[in-house]
């Protein structure tokens, strides 16, 4: 998974390198995204302040920290 400044976190198939889910919902910079240890979930933090949880597999924001 990739942060990225254009607000969005991308997550990667490793072995083809095609993009597989756009993470979009923070209004400023992602920082960083770090996949959860069971690799189910992906947790991002942005420069607005937030930190969000998503399902890796959907894309579906799960919870978002203020």
């Amino acid at each position: 998974v990739t942060a990225s400044p254009d607000r969005r976190a991308i997550v990667w198939d490793a072995q083809s390198g095609q993009k597989l889910v756009t993470l979009q919902g923070h209004t400023d910079w992602v920082r960083s995204a770090s996949f959860s240890p069971d690799g189910r979930r992906i947790v991002t933090a942005s420069g607005d302040r937030t930190a969000m949880v998503w399902d890796a597999q959907s894309g579906q924001k799960l919870l978002e920290l203020r």
